[in-house]
């Protein structure tokens, strides 16, 4: 099935079906690692040691480095090329993640997750370029990144099953043993591809700012602090301003105007899967007592819908544009957020209601999540979509970043009350960032894909009596 599905999303095209196969796994490998430590935390601080907040910034070491590279890695491979950026950043993330399954105390290792940052970030935008390249038409690129959602978008519900099984089994080491192989699959895969470099300009000291702000942010939600948060806010006065004044912005106004909404429906998504994820995982191994491993078969019901839905989303938006794919992930997502949130609270544990809202969880965000990735890449402006790509994907790494780190001091832990509570906060921003579904609305992202215009049929007038038309 799957592999007509892939021939089905090529039809008309010349790109090979394992050519999207490649670029697909590449963008899984770059998204597993944002969940597939979160369940091995427990077995990590027992063997390397560290606070609370130690096993907050082994997740965000990651993260942080992986949204603010995203915002320079887009025009990197527009400047570049796409094919040449992917197949740098997919070879850096197998050695980096070596280094990482070798690493000697937590300090190094968040060290290196944040070179992995950097390299997912080249790989994840010399994708999305590739595709934007192969898929020029607007209906073909929706349906391949309906298959690319569904193939990539699996490592984000994944990573808490990949991580307790392999955890459970070798232990934390194991989950970076994974990504070498991957890589190595992903690069066979995509070999011969070739595109055109651009003259896109790169602002560096804005990609260092960049960082500082984001990794300064992050250090004042995690610790409650405010000297960070100031701090944070001097250095984004200082990226406004150097934007404003460069002549090559990593954010271009006109690319911000066309997809700004979209944008900031997917890092309110984002801050809510991954904190979810986090503070249930703690729950679940902490009060419920769970090993790693039946922690990840807990998850089950959010992996689930995330392997089959996106393909359908892929065709829904290929039809009917991202309106309708967009609306009901947020709702549904909401649901989830609420029904996770009321059965933590009546400490019903693994229970059906629980079930339930993890299941709501993994069709909503497959819902949600193709759709904002095809309106955005389609509704950028000529030229920029890797820039666009990467950009969406830096804001949904910054509401992950901070989902991680509000949710968790919110939780305070383990504790059933705070981690209900940290739900039903992440409820309440997905339900104020409906309004956002207005963009889908009024023009924002892909529109619905044109019907092919029927042969014109032959005048009368040139058919000869006595000969067909074909003749």
């Amino acid at each position: 099935m799957l592999s007509r599905t892939f021939s089905n999303t090529l039809t008309g095209s010349r790109t090979s079906p394992k050519t999207l196969v490649g670029l697909s796994l590449a963008y899984f490998l770059v998204l597993l690692d944002t969940t597939v430590l979160t369940v091995a935390l427990p077995d990590l601080r027992a063997s390397l040691g560290g606070s609370f907040a130690g096993q907050q910034w082994a997740v965000n070491g990651y993260t942080v480095a992986f949204a603010a590279s995203l915002l320079t890695s887009g025009a990197v491979s527009d400047r570049y090329g796409a094919a040449r950026v992917f197949r740098a950043g997919i070879v850096a993330f197998g050695a980096v993640s070596l280094l990482c399954a070798l690493a000697p105390g937590l300090g190094v290792l968040v060290v290196l997750r944040a070179l992995l940052g950097v390299a997912g970030a080249l790989c994840l935008s010399g994708s999305l370029g590739l595709i934007a390249q192969l898929y020029p038409d607007p209906a073909g690129r929706a349906r391949a990144m309906g298959v690319w959602a569904a193939v990539s978008g699996t490592a984000l519900a994944a990573g808490p099953l990949a991580g307790g099984l392999l955890t459970g089994l070798y232990g934390w080491r194991a989950v970076f043993l994974v990504n070498p192989l991957l890589a190595a699959a992903g690069v066979l895969v995509t070999r011969g591809l070739t595109s055109p470099a651009g003259r896109t300009r790169i602002d560096w000291p804005v990609q260092a700012a960049a960082c500082a702000f984001l990794a300064l942010l992050a250090d004042a939600a995690t610790e409650v602090s405010l000297p960070p948060l100031v701090a944070s806010a001097v250095v984004l006065a200082l990226l406004v301003w150097r934007e404003r004044r460069g002549s090559a912005p990593a954010l271009p106004g006109g690319l911000l105007r066309a997809t700004g909404p979209g944008l900031a429906t997917g890092a309110v998504v984002n801050f809510a899967f991954a904190g979810a994820l986090f503070v249930i995982t703690l729950l679940l191994q902490g009060a419920g007592r769970l090993t790693p491993l039946e922690t990840g078969l807990a998850f089950l019901p959010l992996t689930v819908p995330m392997t089959f839905n996106a393909l359908v989303t892929g065709r829904v938006v290929a039809r009917f544009g991202p309106r309708p794919s967009v609306a009901a992930g947020l709702v549904l997502l909401f649901a989830g957020l609420v029904a996770s949130g009321a059965a933590v609270r009546a400490a019903s544990g693994l229970g059906p209601l629980l079930v339930c809202g993890l299941a709501l969880m993994g069709f909503g965000l497959s819902c949600c999540l193709p759709a904002l990735v095809a309106g955005v890449v389609s509704a950028a402006p000529p030229g920029l979509a890797g820039t666009a790509g990467g950009v969406l994907n830096a804001v949904r790494q910054v509401g992950a970043t901070l989902g991680v780190a509000v949710m968790g001091v919110v939780a305070k832990g383990t504790t059933g009350d705070g981690t209900s509570a940290a739900l039903f906060l992440a409820a309440g921003l997905v339900l104020l960032a409906a309004p956002a579904i207005g963009w889908a609305f009024t023009g924002g992202g892909a529109q619905r894909a044109p019907r092919a215009p029927k042969a014109p049929k032959a005048p009368k007038a040139a058919v000869r009596p006595g000969r067909g038309a074909g003749s």
